[in-house]
C-alpha cells in the first residue's frame, strides 16, 4: 500500500496525460466541488472516521490515478479481461480444435462489477485489432462442425450480447443453418435426451419428499422457528418408521405367523380397550405377554403337554431355528444401538451447519441479490418464494436490531428471580402430586383386584394419564405468563427460557413415573397383584401416549381455535394467537420418550406413534394456517434444529436407554409370561442360546465366549459409552475450532475492506491536495494522515 501511494504520488508530480485530462474535466465543476468541500468541512467534527471515509469514497469525479488504482485491484480485475485477449485466445483454441479435432475445455471466469465508463476507453488501434481478431474467429468457427461451434461459443468467456453477435455471424450462411439444424451427432442427441430424463427423475424424486410443499408454505409465512417444529415432526416420524420396520420384520411377524397354542381370550368387548390397552389387546402381539419363549421351526411338532412353552429343536443340521427370546433381545438392542448412532451423527452434522451460518450483515446482501430462483414460473411457486424471502429478510433485520438492543439490558433481576422461583416451585409440586396420586391409584386397584372387572374400573385406569396430561397442559401456560412478566426483548431468548422450563417439567414427570414403574411395580409385582408386570407397564405407556394425544387435540381446539373466536368476537381484536414452539416441541419429545421407554414392553408402540405424528402434522398445519399468525417480532432460528436434536439425544434417548438397560440387566422377568420367563434376567437369553449352540455344534463354542465378554461384561458397555462421548467431544472441539477460524476470516475480510477504503481515500486526498490547495485549518484531514 505504501509503495502504491509512493508510485501514485510520483505520477501526480510528473503530470501524466491522464491527470492533465482530469484537471481539464474538473475545472468546469470547480465551484460545485468547492461548495461540496465546504459542506464536508462543516460536518467533519460530527462524523466518525468510518463515515468520513465512506463520504470521501462517493465522488462525482475521480482522479485518473484513483481510477487506475481501482481498476487494478484484484477484486475489480477478476473478469475484466479485455475482449481482445479473449478473442485471441478463442482463435488459438479454435485453430487447435480444427487441427486436432478435439473438444474444447470449459473456461469459466467470474464477473465482478467494473468501473468502466469513467473516461478509460480502448484506443482505436485496439478496436481495429479486436475486429480483425473477431473476424478471424468467425472464419475459424465456420470451418468447424455445428456441435463444435456451439461448444466453442458456450465456453467463450464473453457476455451474452457478444456471444449472440458471434452466433449470428457464425451461422449466418445457409450451410451453417443446415449444419445447426440437421447435422447434430446422434451421440449428442442421445446424451441430451439422457440428461433430460435424468433431470426429470431428479425432479420427481425431490417432489416426492415428505410434506415438501407444505413445509415451504409454512416456512415462508411463519418463519424458520415454526418450520423447525414441523421438520422435527418429520425427523421423529422417520425414527419411528425405522423402529416399526425392524420390530415388525424380526419380532412381530414371526410371532404372528406362529402364534402360541393357548391364548386367553376376552369375551367382553366394551370399546375402552382401544384406550386402555386391556381386554383383547392385552392378548395380542401388541404387548410383551403374548410372546413365547419357544423356538420356531417348520419341522417342529410341539406337544400339548408343554402348552407351547418350548418347542423342541430339530436334529437336522441344515434347518435353522428361530429363537424368539434371542430375537426379542437382539432386536431391541440393535434398534437402540442404531438409533443412538444416527442421533449422534445427526447432532454433529447439525452443529456443523449451525456454526457455519454467516453473520446477519453478510446474509442480508446475499439474500437480497442471490436468493431468487429464476427457474420458478408458476404463480403459486412465485408467491411462496417471495413470502419465504420476505420472511427471511425480516428475521435477519430483527436479529441485527435485536443484537444491538440487548447489549445494554441489565435490569429486572428481581423479576427473573421471582419467575424462576415460581417455575421451579410449580414443577416440584406437580411431580410430588403425580407421585402421590399414582400411589393412591394403585392402592385402589389392589382393593378391586379380586372383584369383577367393570366398566368403571377400566375407565379408572385413565385417571393417572389424565392427571399427568393436565399438568403438562396447564403448567406451560403458567410458564408463558411468567415469561410475559419478564418481558424479554429478544424472542429467541424467551424461547430458550421457555424450552428449558418445559424440559424440567417433562423430565421431572418422567423421572417420577419411571421410579414408580421400575422401582416399585417391577421390583415387587406380587404385592401389586400382577402376573405379568411387563404387559402392565406397556399398557400404562400405551395409555399415556394416547391420552397425551387427546389433550393435544383439546389444546389445539380450545387453546387456539376457540381463543381466536373469543378474541375476535368478544374482545374485538384482530390479532390471532402465536404458535407456541416451546410447548409443542417438548410435547413431541415427551411422546417420543414414552415410545422409546415402551418399545421393550410394547413392540408395536412405534406404530401408534407413527399414526399420532401423521395426524398431529396435518392438525397442527391446519390450525396454524387458520388460527395463528406470525410473530410480531420476527427472528431467525438458525440453531433450532440443533437444539431439538440435542434435546432428543441427551435427556430423551439417553434417559430411555438407561431405563431399558436397567430393566434388561437388573430386573427379574415375570415367570408366567413373555419370552424371558424362567430366566433370572432378560440378557440371559443370549447366554442360554450360546450354550445350546455349543452343545449341538462344538465348532461354534467361541460364540459363548463372545457373548460373555461383550454382553455379560459391563465393561464393554462402559467402553462403548466412552467411545461415544469421545466422538462427541472431538466433533465438538473440531466444530469449535472451525467456528473460531470462520470468525477470524470474517474479521480479516472486514479489515481488508477498511484497508481499501483507507487507500482510496488517501489517494483521492493527495489528488485534491495537488489540485485544490487549501489552508491546513480548513482542509479536511483524512484518516491515517500521519502515516
Amino acid at each position: 500500500m505504501c509503495q502504491l501511494i509512493r508510485v501514485t504520488g510520483t505520477g501526480l508530480e510528473s503530470g501524466s496525460p491522464e491527470i492533465l485530462e482530469m484537471e481539464v474535466l474538473t475545472t468546469e465543476g470547480r465551484d460545485r466541488l468547492a461548495s461540496h468541500m465546504s459542506d464536508v468541512r462543516e460536518q467533519a467534527d460530527e462524523r466518525s472516521e468510518e463515515s468520513m471515509q465512506t463520504n470521501l469514497l462517493v465522488r462525482n469525479r475521480w482522479s485518473a490515478a484513483t481510477l487506475r488504482v481501482l481498476s487494478s485491484m484484484p477484486s475489480r480485475s477478476v473478469g475484466q479481461q479485455s475482449r481482445l485477449e479473449i478473442i485471441s485466445q478463442c482463435n488459438i483454441r479454435s485453430t487447435q480444435l480444427r487441427r486436432y479435432h478435439r473438444q474444447t475445455q470449459d473456461v469459466s471466469l467470474s464477473s465482478r462489477p467494473s468501473i468502466r465508463g469513467y473516461g478509460i476507453e480502448a484506443d482505436s488501434e485496439d478496436v481495429c485489432e479486436e475486429e480483425t481478431k473477431r473476424q478471424e474467429l468467425v472464419n475459424n468457427l465456420q470451418s468447424l462442425s455445428a456441435g463444435d461451434r456451439v461448444r466453442m461459443l458456450r465456453a467463450t468467456p464473453l457476455s451474452l450480447a457478444e456471444k449472440s453477435k458471434l452466433r449470428k455471424r457464425v451461422f449466418s450462411d445457409k450451410v451453417g443453418q443446415s449444419l445447426l439444424s440437421s447435422q447434430v451427432p446422434c451421440c449428442s442427441l442421445l446424451k441430451r435426451a439422457l440428461y433430460h430424463v435424468l433431470f426429470g427423475c431428479l425432479f420427481i424424486v425431490s417432489s416426492l419428499q415428505l410434506w415438501q410443499v407444505a413445509l415451504k408454505r409454512l416456512g415462508g409465512r411463519f418463519g424458520t422457528g415454526v418450520l423447525s417444529y414441523f421438520l422435527f415432526i418429520r425427523t421423529l416420524l422417520l425414527f419411528n418408521i425405522f423402529l416399526f420396520l425392524i420390530n415388525g420384520l424380526f419380532l412381530v411377524l414371526p410371532q404372528a405367523i406362529h402364534p402360541p397354542l393357548h391364548t386367553p381370550s376376552s369375551h367382553r368387548v366394551t370399546g375402552l380397550e382401544l384406550f386402555t390397552g386391556t381386554g383383547y389387546l392385552s392378548n395380542s402381539v401388541m404387548f410383551y405377554g403374548y410372546y413365547t419363549n419357544s423356538t420356531i421351526n417348520t419341522s417342529c411338532r410341539p406337544d400339548e403337554a408343554t402348552a407351547g412353552t418350548a418347542c423342541s429343536t430339530t436334529s437336522d443340521p441344515h434347518m435353522m431355528a428361530y429363537n424368539i427370546p434371542l430375537a426379542y433381545f437382539l432386536t431391541i438392542g440393535i434398534t437402540f444401538f442404531i438409533t443412538g448412532i444416527v442421533l449422534v451423527y445427526s447432532m454433529s452434522k447439525s452443529f456443523g451447519r449451525s456454526f457455519r451460518v454467516f453473520k446477519s450483515q453478510g446474509n442480508l446482501a446475499i439474500k437480497v441479490f442471490c436468493s431468487w430462483d429464476f427457474k420458478v414460473s408458476k404463480k403459486m411457486s412465485v408467491r411462496l418464494q417471495s413470502e419465504n424471502i420476505t420472511t427471511q429478510l425480516k428475521e435477519l433485520l430483527s436479529e441485527v436490531k435485536g443484537g444491538e438492543e440487548e447489549k445494554g439490558r441489565l435490569s429486572g433481576m428481581a423479576v427473573h428471580l421471582l419467575a424462576w422461583s415460581i417455575s421451579l416451585g410449580s414443577t416440584f409440586f406437580c411431580a410430588l402430586g403425580i407421585h402421590c396420586f399414582a400411589k393412591h391409584m394403585h392402592l385402589r386397584r389392589l382393593e378391586n383386584a379380586e372383584g369383577e372387572v367393570s366398566l368403571v374400573h377400566e375407565a379408572r385406569l385413565l385417571a393417572l394419564p389424565g392427571v399427568v396430561s393436565c399438568g403438562n397442559l396447564l403448567l406451560p401456560g403458567l410458564f408463558n405468563l411468567v415469561s410475559w412478566m419478564e418481558n424479554f426483548n429478544s424472542p429467541i431468548v424467551r424461547l430458550y427460557v421457555s424450552i428449558f422450563r418445559n424440559l424440567l417439567l417433562k423430565v421431572s414427570i418422567l423421572g417420577v413415573l419411571c421410579y414408580h414403574w421400575l422401582g416399585k411395580i417391577a421390583a415387587e409385582p406380587q404385592q401389586h397383584g400382577l402376573q405379568c408386570w411387563e404387559s402392565f407397564v406397556g399398557q400404562e405407556l400405551y395409555r399415556f401416549l394416547l391420552v397425551d394425544f387427546i389433550f393435544t387435540v383439546l389444546y389445539t381446539v380450545f387453546g387456539e381455535f376457540i381463543w381466536k373466536l373469543f378474541s375476535q368476537g368478544v374482545l374485538r381484536r384482530r390479532r390471532k394467537p402465536v404458535f407456541d414452539i416451546a410447548r409443542n416441541v417438548l410435547e413431541l419429545i415427551y411422546g417420543q420418550t414414552l415410545t422409546w421407554l415402551g418399545v421393550l414392553f410394547t413392540p408395536l408402540l412405534p406404530a401408534v406413534q407413527i399414526l399420532k405424528l401423521l395426524l398431529l402434522f396435518h392438525m397442527k398445519k391446519s390450525s396454524l394456517l387458520v388460527n395463528c399468525q406470525a410473530s410480531r417480532k420476527p427472528w431467525r432460528a438458525s440453531q433450532m434444529s440443533t437444539l431439538f436434536i440435542s434435546l432428543l439425544c441427551f435427556p430423551s434417548f439417553l434417559g430411555a436407554t438407561v431405563s431399558v438397560t436397567y430393566t434388561i440387566w437388573t430386573i427379574k422377568p415375570s415367570s408366567g409370561c413373555g419370552p424371558f420367563r424362567n430366566l433370572p434376567f432378560m440378557f440371559h437369553s443370549g447366554k442360554q442360546w450360546a450354550q445350546e449352540l455349543k452343545s449341538t455344534n462344538p465348532k461354534l463354542a467361541w460364540l459363548n465366549w463372545v457373548h460373555s465378554c461383550l454382553v455379560e461384561n459391563p465393561l464393554f458397555l462402559f467402553l462403548m459409552a466412552g467411545v461415544f462421548l469421545m466422538v462427541i467431544y472431538v466433533q465438538t472441539q473440531i466444530l469449535d475450532g472451525q467456528r473460531k477460524i470462520i470468525s477470524l476470516l470474517q474479521e480479516q475480510i472486514e479489515n481488508e475492506g477498511k484497508d481499501k477504503k483507507f487507500l482510496i481515500t488517501r489517494l483521492q486526498a493527495i489528488h485534491e491536495k495537488r489540485q485544490y490547495p487549501l489552508s491546513p485549518s480548513s482542509r479536511p484531514q483524512p484518516q491515517g494522515s500521519e502515516v
